[in-house]
């Protein structure tokens, strides 16, 4: 597409168990989509395309109504919790327009960023991630896991950008192209930077959320990157090769002290040594077994070719 015309744009936005906000992020995203309209810095057929992803309150009937009432909203409902990324992957495959962004339902990301975005895009970038300037808003606890996480992760050689979620816009082109890695195991973040094409960064500061509950807790968290590792990097199972080295090579000094000590005559005393060391040896296999384990579980789930998701329900219009 020519940036010099004006892009279409849909706002991708998952949603699960939002029915306590939903309403407030309909009519801030409605009203500031309207303006963007009105300012002819998007077209008039640009939409919010909400996904339910399988929630248990009453998010989906909120679609349903809000669709009724506004011609710019869409809705897909997803047959069961399939998790965010999912949830966003679903969301975006069904987009037709030039551009995308996608944002969270809670809009603790400035939507005013939105406005930058499609300017970036007018540039000539194809990929503009929003990126937040600090994390004052985040406990310290969150924080501290925060910059752990992306320092982990970076360390393990996952190419990401720090302190950016999942609010960025694609071009189409941009899009079609992250449609093309079809592995179950998603971790969007890592896909993005190895498209290539132009990119650049807005930064915002993040707001608190106005109510309900946040859906990453520290367990998911923990979760994700997992996923982000074990999906991007081998580094773990290099590690336990190294380690294994070690371990082997210590033995040998180990076998030669006691071998000494014995033609030496010295009777060589401790078993509470002995059953430490194999304590310590046993845990370290099975540490090792599970790392390995994870690997191989997630090359079992990708061999099946099993469908992500499943769509239950659509709200689409012409």
């Amino acid at each position: 597409m020519d940036k010099e015309t004006i892009p279409s744009l849909a706002l991708i936005v998952p949603c699960y168990n939002e029915s306590e906000i939903f309403k407030h992020s309909l009519n801030i995203l409605k009203n500031f989509l309207n303006c963007l309209v009105e300012e002819k810095k998007i077209r008039e057929n640009s939409y919010i395309l909400f996904i339910d992803d399988g929630s248990e309150d009453d998010s989906w009937q909120q679609i349903i109504l809000a669709s009724r009432e506004l011609s710019c909203v869409r809705g897909i409902k997803l047959s069961r919790n399939c998790g965010h990324q999912v949830a966003l992957i679903a969301g975006l495959s069904s987009v037709d327009t030039d551009i995308c962004i996608s944002i969270d339902a809670d809009l603790q990301d400035d939507i005013q960023c939105i406005d930058k975005m499609v300017e970036k895009y007018k540039q000539g970038f194809e990929i503009v991630y929003g990126v937040r300037k600090d994390r004052s808003t985040d406990t310290v606890f969150k924080r501290g896991t925060a910059i752990l996480f992306y320092q982990l992760m970076e360390k393990m050689g996952v190419e990401q950008i720090a302190n950016h979620a999942d609010y960025r816009l694609l071009s189409y082109r941009a899009l079609q192209s992250l449609l093309k890695f079809k592995e179950r195991n998603i971790y969007i973040r890592g896909l993005i930077p190895l498209l290539g094409y132009k990119q650049a960064r807005v930064y915002y500061t993040r707001s608190e959320r106005l109510a309900g509950e946040s859906k990453y807790p520290l367990k998911k968290m923990l979760g994700l990157a997992l996923e982000g590792i074990t999906s991007f990097s081998i580094i773990p199972l290099r590690i336990i090769c190294f380690i294994g080295f070690i371990t082997c090579f210590i033995s040998l000094i180990a076998i030669g002290y006691i071998l000494t000590e014995k033609m030496m005559g010295y009777v060589v005393q401790g078993w509470a040594s002995v059953l430490i060391s194999i304590f310590f040896l046993g845990g370290m296999q099975l540490f090792s077994l599970g790392i390995i384990g994870e690997y191989i579980g997630k090359i079992y789930m990708e061999v099946k070719k099993r469908p992500k998701f499943f769509i239950e329900d659509t709200i689409m219009k012409e």
